[in-house]
């Protein structure tokens, strides 16, 4: 009995030391699936991560840095010298070699002259003349965009303000056919203490300049007062003429332009006015 008690004994202390070592062998072999599981999912990460820096990068590169179209004209003709000597004897007779340049910071850019002609016939009056010209040329920039769009833009207001202007009576506007890109005339009177002035102004586009042309006349001291018919007239000649002189100081179909960045359109050029035309 002794002997079977002690067989028993052993053959429970056996069976212990198989469970025993049955749950070291789980439990070591637990430690390599969990190594194995952290190096993948390491492994999955820095995968990942590798794949979206190239993406990255090929997306920043990819991205075009921003342009505009560079302007057609790149000059502005000498403002005094649009007008042939034969245009200035009809418009401003007496006043032909009177032209007087505006000031301007950049001739490239901006510039005008004008005119004044007072033909004197003593105790029967005079007949006043005042004629000006100025242009505004735009350069392309990649914050404002291109220079002809801007010349557009400017066309358009320049229109309006001269349609706006303090004290006109009878305003008419009529577009122009033949100068330029576009071009649109209005007329109106002004009445003052010297007489009625007779007021004629063309606003045109030619690619990315604006030329604006002034004209009006008046009969003082009693003198007649001329006919507005045949001021526009004179002053489409004029206008046809200026925008021609842009065109040719540019080459036949104008010269590209470097588009520069750091300029920008100015506001329009002016020139001081006669005082007679003044309110």
């Amino acid at each position: 009995m002794q002997r079977r008690a002690q067989r028993d004994d052993q053959a429970d202390q056996r069976a212990e030391r198989t469970k025993r070592r049955n749950r070291v062998l789980v439990c070591a072999a637990a430690v390599p699936a969990m190594l194995i599981a952290a190096g993948c999912s390491s492994d999955s990460g820095s995968s990942d991560d590798a794949k979206k820096a190239p993406e990255s990068a090929s997306s920043a590169s990819a991205s075009p840095s921003p342009t505009v179209q560079a302007a057609a004209y790149s000059e502005l003709p000498e403002p005094c010298g649009v007008l042939s000597k034969k245009t200035l004897g009809e418009l401003v007779p007496k006043g032909s070699k009177s032209g007087k340049e505006g000031n301007s910071d950049d001739v490239s850019m901006r510039g005008s002259c004008s005119w004044d002609s007072l033909d004197n016939n003593g105790v029967d009056g005079s007949q006043f003349r005042w004629l000006n010209v100025s242009m505004l040329r735009f350069e392309s920039d990649v914050t404002r965009g291109e220079g002809d769009k801007l010349a557009q833009e400017y066309f358009a207001k320049q229109v309006k303000d001269v349609q706006a202007t303090e004290g006109a009576k009878g305003t008419k506007t009529e577009s122009v056919s033949g100068t330029g890109d576009q071009a649109t005339a209005v007329r109106y009177d002004l009445k003052k203490k010297e007489g009625t002035f007779k007021q004629q102004t063309i606003v045109a586009r030619v690619e990315n300049v604006v030329v604006t042309l002034d004209y009006n006349g008046a009969g003082l001291a009693g003198d007649k007062t001329p006919d507005a018919d045949d001021l526009m007239k004179a002053a489409k000649k004029a206008a046809e003429e200026a925008v021609a002189a842009v065109t040719k100081a540019n080459g036949e179909s104008g010269s590209a332009a470097t588009p520069d960045a750091s300029k920008s359109p100015s506001k329009s050029a002016t020139s001081s006015k006669s005082p007679s035309k003044e309110s």
